[in-house]
């Protein structure tokens, strides 16, 4: 079953306008996830929202926003009132600038997505969009309004289509003075880097994601299926703490010497897939 879109609307650069829409580029559907239940009866827990000073049930349509301005003051947002606020980002992604990707603090990345066409027509200006910014080698910086809010999105060619990533504002990356200053200067030696250096050589690689395996993932099915079996699951042991002060110089050898002699043994490239426990359709029914 084909994602559905998370946003529809125009992308624009100048005069060249086409319609659009907009996929999640990752999603975390496949994760096992759990819920929480009375381990007395094995029923799901139920929230309900109450009211903070009368203790009783709130129902849906009397629940409005409300920002705090003083310990027990709130001011009454209605979501008309939000739908109001006129933003053109709101329909329509206006590309205001091009910079080099090389300039995009990391720190800045939010989210991926997909940006597709929208219907047949818009093809023609689309491909033009897109090989404008392939063209120049940099990333397009526009504006969109998900979930209410607006963001900076950027945009990339990826192959035939274009991505685009949120960018976070200024006030959302935290200084990271407040938390380096500390850090000691500490002279390294070049007898030190070259052996670290040794190290990161004997373990370089090219980047594929296929390689990558969440072992947690692996575990976590692995014991559901346990547990569905009727084995009783003992606790690990615990593991024993070396006291002893190491030697950087000595780690880092015995480091160049392990990594020597794994070289030796041939490496598995293709990641073990954790398999997902069984569910049947009648409890997950239950769960949704």
């Amino acid at each position: 079953m084909a994602p559905r879109a998370n946003w529809k609307g125009f992308l624009r650069l100048s005069l060249v306008t086409c319609p659009i829409a907009l996929f999640p580029a990752t999603s975390e559907s496949d994760k096992i996830r759990f819920n929480q239940i009375n381990k007395n009866t094995g029923h799901r827990i139920k929230y309900a929202k109450v009211d903070a000073e009368t203790g009783e049930e709130v129902e849906r349509e009397d629940i409005v926003k409300g920002y705090k301005v003083d310990t027990d003051t709130y001011i009454q947002v209605s979501d008309d009132e939000l739908d109001n606020i006129a933003l053109e980002s709101t329909h329509t992604i206006d590309i205001d600038e091009f910079v080099p990707r090389e300039e995009i603090d990391n720190r800045f990345l939010i989210r991926p997505y997909y940006i597709v066409p929208d219907g047949k027509v818009g093809h023609d200006a689309y491909a033009v969009i897109r090989e404008t910014i392939r063209s120049m080698n940099m990333m397009a910086l526009g504006r969109i309004v998900l979930t209410n809010r607006e963001h900076i999105i950027a945009l990339e060619p990826l192959e035939k289509g274009l991505m685009g990533t949120l960018l976070r504002f200024p006030y959302e990356v935290r200084d990271e003075s407040e938390y380096f200053d500390d850090i000691k200067d500490v002279k390294v030696t070049k007898e030190m880097l070259d052996l670290a250096r040794h190290i990161v050589e004997s373990k370089a690689a090219d980047f594929d994601p296929k390689h990558f395996e969440d072992h947690y993932e692996a575990a976590l099915a692995d014991l559901i299926e346990r547990k569905r079996s009727g084995e009783k699951i003992k606790a690990p042991a615990a593991p024993r703490e070396s006291g002893n002060v190491i030697n950087l110089m000595d780690a880092l050898r015995e480091s160049l010497k392990g990594n020597a002699k794994s070289a030796r043994r041939p490496v598995k490239t293709q990641a073990r897939t954790a398999r997902k426990p069984a569910r049947s359709k009648a409890r997950t029914r239950k769960a949704s």
